[in-house]
C-alpha cells in the first residue's frame, strides 16, 4: 500500500448526511424564513441542502490514506490541506469502530493511537470508511503483528460479558449523567415547543398542596432512582452488550457495544499496567472496574477491561492481564499517623465551619432551627468518609510493579510497571512540609500521564523511587549526601 488511497466509495451516502446533520440549524432557518415571506425563499432552500451535499461529497473526494515506507499517512482537505504523518513504529493502539450506519453498510472507523496528548480531532489519525476486512488487515500491518489478526470470535476469550452484571449499572456515575442530559433535552424540547409557556404556575402551586409532604417527598425520590436506574441500565447494555476480552498474536483484544461497535487492539509492548476502579456506589455491592494503563489513547478513547462487574471477576481479569494478582491484590504499605491526620482535618474542617456558619444564621437572618440540625449530619458523614479514605492509602513496590491506591468516593488501585515510568516528582504544599509528607508521582507515557502516592512520608517516598529506579536517583542522593552537614 504506497499508493494514496481513497476510502470506500459507500461513504458518499454517509458524508451528505452527517452535514446535513451539521447544517440543520440553518436549514430550519431558511425554511421558516421562506415560509414566512410566502414561498419565495424556495430557491435558497434548495440551495440549502445543496450546499451541505456538496460538501460532503468534497470531503469523500479530498480525503485519501496510504502506508508507505514505514510511515502512515491521512491528507484531507481543499483549500486547507492537512497531512497527517507517523511512522509505523509509534502507532501505539489500533480503534475500530462502527456506529449504526456503518454497520448498516458494512464500515468501520480505525482511530491510530500514537500516544500524543493531543485531544483535537483534527490532530488524530481516524481513516473514516473502511470495510471491515480491510480495516483488520490494516490494525496487523500498523501493529507488525506479523500475521493478520484473527477475528476475536475465533479466540478463545478471557473475559465474556455475564447479563447478569447490569445489575452493577444504577450504582455508577453514569446513570446520573445520562438522567441529567436526558432532563435537559426534554426540558429544551419542551420550551422549544412552548410547553412550559402553558404550564400555570398556581394551577401546580393548587395540585402540589392537596399532596401530603410525606407521601410527595417519597415518591419523587422512587421515581428519579426507578428513572435513573432505568437508564443506567439501559447505557450498561449499548456500550458494553457483547463485551469480550481475548488475547491473541501478542496483543490484548477487546470487543463490546449493541448499536455502535467498537474493538479495540492493545499491543503488549504498549500496555504499561492496570487500573482497577472501586467508586464507593460499586464498591457498597461488591462491583468493581478495570482499565488498561496504555500509550496510544488519546482523544477521549477509552482503555476498558472490565465493565463493572463483580470484584472477584474484576481482580481475576486484571491479573490475567497483568499475569500476576500479586501487585492487585498483595498488602500494601500505610503512610502513617500523619497522612491519617490529614483526611481527617481536610474532610472535618468544611463540614464543622458549615455547621458554625448556620448556628450563627439562624439568630441573625432568621433561618428555621432545622438548618443546624441538617448541617449537623454532615459530621458523621465527614468523620466517615475520612476513615475511609484514611483506610485506603497505600502503596508498594513488588513483582516489578508500583502499585499505588487512595481515594473513597473514587477510589483506586493503580499497578504501573517500573520500566514505564520515565521520571519521579516530589511535590509538597506548605502544609505537607509542615507535616514532612509529599506527593510522589510516577510519571509515564500510558493512561493518565502520571500515577500519583498522596502524603507519603518524605524519606518513604524518597525509598520508594530509588528501589524503583535505583540508576535514577543514584546522582541526586549522592549530590544530597555531599551537602550535608555530616558530608561537611
Amino acid at each position: 500500500m504506497t499508493d494514496w488511497q481513497r476510502l470506500d466509495p459507500r461513504m458518499l451516502l454517509v458524508y451528505p448526511v452527517k452535514e446535513l446533520g451539521r447544517f440543520l440549524p440553518v436549514l430550519i432557518g431558511l425554511f421558516i424564513a421562506g415560509t414566512a415571506s410566502g414561498g419565495t425563499g424556495e430557491w435558497w432552500n434548495v440551495v440549502g441542502v445543496l450546499v451541505p451535499i456538496g460538501l460532503g461529497v468534497l470531503r469523500y473526494c479530498t480525503t485519501s490514506y496510504r502506508l508507505s515506507a514505514g510511515r502512515v499517512e491521512l491528507r484531507r482537505g481543499l483549500l486547507n490541506r492537512h497531512v497527517l504523518s507517523t511512522p509505523v513504529d509509534r502507532v501505539r493502539t489500533v480503534d475500530i469502530s462502527a456506529p449504526p450506519v456503518h454497520r448498516l453498510l458494512g464500515l468501520t472507523t480505525v482511530h491510530v493511537g500514537t500516544g500524543t496528548a493531543s485531544s483535537d480531532d483534527d490532530e488524530q489519525i481516524a481513516l473514516d470508511g473502511l470495510p471491515v476486512a480491510q480495516a483488520r488487515r490494516l490494525r496487523a500491518e500498523l501493529l507488525s503483528s506479523g500475521a493478520e489478526v484473527r477475528e476475536t470470535v475465533a479466540v478463545p476469550p478471557v473475559l465474556v460479558l455475564d447479563p447478569s452484571w447490569v445489575r452493577f449499572a444504577p450504582f455508577t456515575s453514569a446513570g446520573l449523567a445520562i438522567t441529567g442530559g436526558v432532563l435537559a433535552v426534554a426540558t429544551q424540547a419542551l420550551n422549544t415547543a412552548g410547553g412550559i409557556q402553558r404550564l400555570d404556575p398556581e394551577r401546580i402551586a393548587h395540585d402540589a398542596e392537596a399532596w401530603s409532604p410525606w407521601l410527595a417527598l417519597p415518591v419523587a425520590l422512587v421515581s428519579l432512582l426507578v428513572l435513573v436506574s432505568v437508564l443506567s441500565i439501559g447505557g450498561y447494555v449499548l456500550t458494553n452488550w457483547g463485551f469480550r476480552l481475548s488475547h491473541a498474536d501478542g496483543a490484548w483484544h477487546l470487543r463490546r457495544g449493541l448499536l455502535t461497535t467498537r474493538e479495540t487492539t492493545i499491543d503488549d509492548e504498549r500496555l504499561r499496567g492496570v487500573s482497577i476502579g472501586e467508586p464507593l456506589g460499586l464498591r457498597a455491592v461488591g462491583g468493581g472496574r478495570a482499565s488498561a494503563i496504555a500509550t496510544g489513547f488519546g482523544g477521549g478513547r477509552s482503555a476498558v477491561l472490565v465493565p463493572p462487574a463483580p470484584r472477584q471477576v474484576v481482580h481475576r481479569a486484571a491479573g490475567v492481564v497483568l499475569r500476576s494478582t500479586g501487585p492487585l491484590e498483595g498488602p500494601l504499605v500505610g503512610h502513617g499517623p500523619r497522612a491519617r491526620s490529614r483526611r481527617y482535618t481536610r474532610a472535618l474542617l468544611p463540614a464543622v465551619l458549615l455547621l458554625l456558619a448556620a448556628a450563627v444564621l439562624v439568630p441573625v437572618t432568621g433561618l428555621p432551627v432545622w438548618v443546624p440540625l441538617v448541617a449537623a449530619l454532615g459530621v458523621p458523614v465527614a468523620l466517615a468518609l475520612a476513615a475511609d479514605r484514611a483506610r485506603a492509602l497505600g502503596h508498594a513496590l513488588t513483582e516489578g510493579y508500583v502499585v499505588v491506591r487512595s481515594g473513597s468516593l473514587d477510589r483506586r488501585r493503580e499497578a504501573l510497571a517500573t520500566d514505564s515510568v520515565i521520571g519521579w516528582n516530589l511535590r509538597a504544599t506548605w502544609f505537607q512540609r509542615r507535616a514532612g509528607l509529599t506527593t510522589l508521582v510516577a510519571t509515564t507515557a500510558g493512561g493518565r500521564q502520571s500515577l500519583t502516592a498522596l502524603d507519603v512520608p518524605e524519606a518513604t517516598a524518597v525509598a520508594l523511587a530509588h528501589a524503583a529506579h535505583p540508576q535514577l536517583l543514584e546522582q541526586f542522593l549522592e549530590r544530597s549526601l555531599e551537602g550535608s552537614p555530616a558530608a561537611r
